[in-house]
This record gives C-alpha cells, sequence and structure tokens, in this order.
C-alpha cells in the first residue's frame, strides 16, 4: 500500500513539521505543487498538495482549507520564508478546526525534493508488493500440490487472517483457523446471491465472481470457485483491515489453483471408479479409457519412494502412470508396457527397481496387478542383494530374470502348496521365528555369518537356531538337496494364492546380506 503520511513527514531529509495531527492510516497517493485558491479540479484524493501561500488569504482561509478536505487530500505542506516567513494563524486555525493535516515545510527543502522522496517509497512499495505477491503465489501452487487443505492454510498465513473453503452447497471443507467455521452460516446469503447471478448469467465476464464485505469483524471477500454457471464450491477470506491489490492478487491465484482441481470431475470420478472395479476384482471398462494405464501393464517396486514421484510428475510418461506411495518408504507404479524402459530409467536414478512380468488382465484375480507387485518387490529385494553384492549402482532387475523361475512356474500350485505345508509344519508348530532364519540362510547359501547379519542376531544364535531346525525337520541343512526342497517349500508358500513366484518373498525392509 502507498506510504502514509506519518512515513513522510518522518523522512529526516525533508525536515517537515506536523502543525496539526496527523491521523493514522493516512496515506499518500501523490505529491501536487499547486499556487491555485481551488486546485480540487486537478485533484484525485490522496494527494499530498504542496504550496508557498501565493493565494491564501485571512479572509479565503476557511474555504481554501473546506475545499481540500472535501477533496479527501492527505494533507497539505506550507512552505515558509518564500511568501510567508509562518504559516498564516488563519490557515492553521481552520486546519485543526476542520481536521485538515498541515505540514511546515522549511526554506530550503525543494518541493522537488519531497515529490522524489515520495516516488521512491511507492516505488519501493510497489516494488515490495510485486515481489511478496510473487513469492506467495509460488508457495500457494506448492501447497496446492498436496491438496486444498494445505493450499487454504498457507492462503490464510500469507493474509495474515482467516480462510475458508466451501463446497456448492455451503458446507465448510477446509477452514484456517479452525474457529473460522463459526464465520460460515453469516456467509449463506452471500453464497445464495452468487449461485443465482452465476446461474441467470452463466457466461464467463457477464456473472460476478466475488462480493467483498465490511463490517465490526473485518473485511470479508467471498470468491466463486469454477468455471461456467454451476459454481463448484466458495472462497472466502477475511483479515482485519482491507485487502491490498498485491493481496487480492493472491487470493485470485488461490481461487485459481482451486478451480483447476475442481474442473475435471468427470476424470476423477472415471478415475475412482475404475480403482474401485480393480479393487473388487472387475475388469475395467469403457469409462477407465485414458483414465488407467493401458494394457499390457507392469509393475515397478521402486526404493526411490517420493523422488520416484517427483520424476514422474515432470516427466511426459508420468501422465500414462499411477504411482503409489507406499507404507516403507517405497512406492509401486503401474507402467503401460510399451513405456516400462523410459519409466524404469526414471525410477533408478532413485534407488534399486524391480520389474513385474507383463500383465495382461488387470483385474484378474489370480494374474492381476496384486500378482504383478508381489513379483516387483521379490524383484526389488534381489536387486538390493546384486547392487550390495557387486558395489554397483542403482540397478533393475525383472522378474522373470530372478534364478529358478523356469522351474517353480512347471509346479502345480494345489500339490505344492501341500507338500510346502507338510515339510515346514514342524517349524511352524514349534516357532514360526525359525522360518524368517531359515529363509534367510538359504538366501545367504548356508553362510551362517552373512545370514545373521541380515536378520541382525549373532552368528551363535543363528546357529543355534539352524540346529533345531534341522532337528525338528529331520534334515541336515548342509545337504544340497535338502536346501533345495526347503527353498522350494519356501517359495510356495510365500505365494499361497497366486502362481508360484521367487522363494523369500517380500519383506518390508531389503536384506542386507554382505
Amino acid at each position: 500500500m502507498p506510504p502514509t503520511l506519518r512515513q513522510v513527514a518522518a523522512l529526516p531529509q525533508l525536515g517537515l513539521r506536523p502543525l496539526t495531527e496527523l491521523r493514522r492510516g493516512v496515506t499518500v497517493r501523490w505529491v501536487a505543487v499547486s499556487e491555485l485558491e481551488d486546485p480540487t479540479p486537478f485533484l484525485e484524493g490522496g494527494e499530498l498538495v504542496l504550496t508557498t501561500g501565493m493565494r491564501v488569504t485571512a479572509e479565503g482561509a476557511a474555504r481554501y482549507v473546506a475545499r481540500l478536505v472535501d477533496r479527501g487530500v492527505a494533507g497539505l505542506g506550507f512552505a515558509v520564508g518564500v511568501i510567508h516567513e509562518d504559516v498564516p494563524r488563519e490557515l492553521l486555525d481552520q486546519a485543526r478546526e476542520q481536521g485538515l493535516a498541515l505540514l511546515e515545510v522549511p526554506r530550503p527543502t525543494p518541493f522537488i525534493a519531497i515529490g522524489m522522496a515520495v516516488s521512491r517509497l511507492l516505488a519501493a512499495e510497489w516494488y515490495g508488493d510485486v515481489t511478496r505477491s510473487s513469492q506467495a503465489q509460488r508457495e500457494l501452487t506448492r501447497a496446492a500440490l498436496k491438496g486444498p487443505g494445505p493450499l487454504i492454510a498457507r492462503l490464510a498465513r500469507e493474509l495474515g487472517g482467516w480462510a475458508l473453503l466451501l463446497d456448492a452447497s455451503g458446507e465448510v471443507r477446509h477452514a484456517e483457523p479452525a474457529r473460522a467455521r463459526r464465520r460460515a452460516p453469516g456467509l449463506a446469503g452471500e453464497l445464495e446471491r452468487l449461485r443465482r447471478t452465476r446461474s441467470s448469467r452463466p457466461r464467463q465476464g457477464e456473472a460476478p465472481a466475488s462480493v467483498a464485505l465490511s463490517g465490526e469483524e473485518g473485511h470479508v471477500v467471498v470468491q466463486v470457485v469454477g468455471l461456467g454457471g454451476r459454481p463448484h464450491g466458495f472462497l472466502a477470506v477475511g483479515t482485519e483491515d482491507p485487502l491490498p491489490p498485491s493481496a487480492h492478487a493472491i487470493v485470485g491465484a488461490a481461487v485459481s489453483l482451486l478451480t483447476l482441481q475442481t474442473e475435471s470431475p468427470g476424470t476423477r470420478r472415471r478415475l475412482r471408479a475404475a480403482l474401485g472395479g480393480l479393487l473388487l476384482g472387475l475388469p475395467p471398462d469403457v469409462a477407465a479409457d485414458g483414465v488407467l494405464p493401458e494394457p499390457p501393464v507392469r509393475v515397478l517396486a521402486c526404493a526411490g519412494g517420493e523422488a520416484v514421484l517427483d520424476a514422474l510428475e515432470l516427466d511426459p510418461a508420468g501422465e500414462r502412470c499411477l504411482a503409489v506411495l507406499l507404507d516403507d518408504g517405497r512406492c509401486a507404479v503401474i507402467v503401460p508396457d510399451r513405456l516400462a524402459g523410459q519409466v524404469t530409467g526414471l525410477a533408478r536414478a532413485s534407488g534399486p527397481v524391480g520389474v513385474s512380468d507383463p500383465v495382461d488382465e488387470l483385474g484378474s484375480p489370480d494374474q492381476g496387478l496384486p500378482h504383478a507387485l508381489v513379483q516387483a518387490e521379490r524383484a526389488l529385494v534381489a536387486a538390493w542383494r546384486v547392487r550390495a553384492g557387486r558395489d554397483s549402482p542403482h540397478g533393475v532387475l525383472c522378474h522373470a530374470d530372478l534364478p529358478g523361475q523356469g522351474l517353480l512356474g512347471l509346479l502345480d500350485p494345489g500339490l505344492a502348496q501341500g507338500f510346502a505345508e507338510s515339510m515346514l509344519a514342524p517349524l511352524r508348530s514349534e516357532d514360526p521365528s525359525l522360518i524368517d532364519s531359515l529363509r534367510a540362510y538359504l538366501a545367504a547359501n548356508g553362510q551362517g555369518e552373512a545370514a545373521a547379519r541380515a536378520l541382525g542376531v549373532h552368528r551363535h544364535t543363528l546357529r543355534t537356531r539352524m540346529r533345531k531346525a534341522a532337528r525338528l525337520l529331520g534334515r541336515d541343512l548342509d545337504d544340497p538337496a535338502v536346501r533345495a526342497e526347503l527353498w522350494i517349500a519356501l517359495a510356495v508358500t510365500d505365494s499361497p494364492h497366486t502362481a508360484i513366484g521367487h522363494a523369500g518373498g517380500s519383506r518390508n525392509a531389503p536384506p542386507e546380506i554382505a
């Protein structure tokens, strides 16, 4: 906002001396020099008028002051030592009586110096407003990426007030701070007025998009969210003081971001319906066209987590993928098979990647996306092992390249399951934790020290567990044939309801076998 008259009067290089009270909040929009008896036809209000008093007389002082007050000038600067040695007593009395701010301008201070000082203040304020507005809009954009709630919270913080996001019916969706919810009922009439005007004049530019209110509790602005005749929602903000132009620009940016989030409801509905169908095991229908990746697809299990999501946001291939952040910090990406190489290249920059086999039917309960995720996670576990063993950069491993896939694929799942359960039953009934110890022992090719490190236990503890497992199983764990049978049994039990996969299954954290 423009500098206040108090700020201008306080500039030490000007030497201005207030002769009357300078009211708080009075701003100076410009400086005008005039020796006319009536300068008001050439003023707009808000100016600091400068004069030497050439046309000011004792008899005309009252009329002169009244004209300036009626015009709404910020104040009057009277130069002494030019025409008048002092400010005329009549002019001072009228200024005090009528409430006109009066400043004495000393003889050494030229009017041009006052004009230049105010101009610099205006330029600095304008630049500051532009900078603050630009920075605020960048912060709002970042917040909008996280959803409307963070956007509303950031907007309230930028304005130093409160903000409400209401849906089309007027219900509060988000409020910052939370106590701002109590203001929603008082806005119902304004929302209804905006609805009526938008529906009767739906074309852009014809219907008002906002209303401004002022009252004892401050100043409120309500804006419509959405285009066309039917609003998708409303944004209301409130502050103690009227919003300056820069703040209006910030609110406008927030409305634009919210509108972008709400102007594709059809796509969001199709996406939600398609994903819901997949969760129910239903095949994707025509409504999912252009929303879900086109089969065949692969699932990538990525160690990079959020970094992978950020990379997909910046690449056109990301628009054809669906990415989900998993609880353990990793992420899964459903990607069209034709783009698998490109997306894998993006993901491997942030960590190892496991790649599933192609999936032709997204909704298949046995060979669909859930099974592909298991494959990708198994491949990711193996990719960690490869990287640890070779000290190589971030690697990519496909499920089809895991050892033993050809053999396991030949087994009948039902018969293999019975064999596996029978073989491992003594361990499960005695101590289920022995299964994990056995798995780590086999994964380390019988190297007890490496397996112990993977489990986080002492090597003697692992040795004791393996002796117990050998006793319960009645098998010699040093026999390669026995280890092969146990490896197959673990692979089968890792995939009890789907095709048999790689031994060891997916784990919440990759093993750290050296």
